[in-house]
């Protein structure tokens, strides 16, 4: 059986987010940075797939029922009788929103270089990672690299997500393994604030600068309210914002990369790319949730026209 071509991986989390202040309620839903990114890339058309970790637990055996639903494949993801599924929460104010997390030695956190399916990764045409899905432990920084070498040989590109969680890791150690994971990489989506602290820089072309230099030829660096640059060697685009009711930006950077890897898979030049997955992660902040609120290609194709 063939590898799907676009292979996420990282730490998927069961997620509870306190949708009213006022109310003693938390909707149940599903998060994980690279988890959201495949779902939102299958929800845009691609054949995707998912490598991690789950606990033997109700939470794990919903993962799977979600990524069967969502046509992500889960053929490879391993199940732990001696570890958890993570969990967390997500919590408004006038500041914006707000994680708390219940993720120490969960089932993803311990899978190793040694636990990878190799044949499954190598057959891949772009691998997707981030920055958490190596700031979680020493063996998933580990595997993070080992499958970016996987895919890499097997000549395959790779997609790297800064997502920087300073909860999970000191800045100097979040900078030392992203950047040389970025190195590595296809194509960077760092957002601006990661990129920020990462780098010690704040003008988006600068930052846009730092990373194509670092190795990677599409650079696509995502500004939140203020759209997104598109940098290449050879061509640079700012993409404005698009206007909607926003009420939740939770996954919106995951829809962002997801939507994005979609389109680069059907053969879109960079900025299309980059245009597309822009409309796609203003949709998905119209909801609560993490996943719920992620547009289908129809949605995405409507909101453009």
């Amino acid at each position: 059986m063939p590898s799907p071509a676009l292979i996420c991986l990282g730490e998927p989390m069961v997620e509870f987010n306190h949708t009213d202040p006022q109310e003693p309620r938390w909707l149940q839903g599903f998060g994980g940075d690279t988890s959201n990114a495949a779902i939102a890339a299958a929800r845009q058309g691609a054949s995707v797939g998912y490598v991690t970790a789950l606990g033997r637990d109700l939470f794990g055996d919903r993962f799977i029922d979600l990524w069967q639903r969502e046509n992500v494949d889960c053929a490879c993801v391993a199940r732990r009788d001696d570890a958890h599924t993570a969990v967390y929460f997500v919590t408004h104010d006038a500041q914006g929103h707000q994680f708390h997390y219940l993720r120490r030695d969960s089932a993803a956190s311990r899978l190793g270089p040694a636990d990878l399916p190799r044949d499954y990764l190598a057959g891949a045409r772009i691998l997707h990672l981030s920055g958490i899905s190596q700031a979680i432990s020493p063996a998933a920084r580990d595997a993070g690299f080992a499958a970016i070498e996987i895919v890499k040989a097997a000549g395959g590109q790779v997609s790297y997500d800064t997502n920087l969680r300073l909860k999970l890791w000191s800045l100097d150690k979040a900078r030392d393994t992203i950047h040389a994971a970025i190195a590595r990489a296809d194509i960077a989506l760092p957002s601006f604030d990661d990129a920020e602290q990462l780098t010690g820089l704040s003008d988006p072309d600068a930052i846009a600068d730092f990373y194509l230099r670092l190795g990677p030829p599409i650079v696509a660096l995502k500004l939140g309210k203020d759209g997104a640059l598109l940098a290449t060697p050879q061509t640079r685009q700012r993409i404005a914002a698009q206007r909607v009711d926003a009420v939740d930006a939770t996954g919106a950077g995951d829809t962002f990369a997801g939507a994005f890897l979609a389109q680069v898979l059907e053969g879109c030049d960079p900025l299309a790319a980059a245009r597309w997955a822009n409309a796609a992660a203003a949709l998905k902040t119209t909801g609560f949730g993490a996943i719920a609120p992620m547009p289908s290609r129809a949605a995405v194709a409507a909101f453009l026209r």
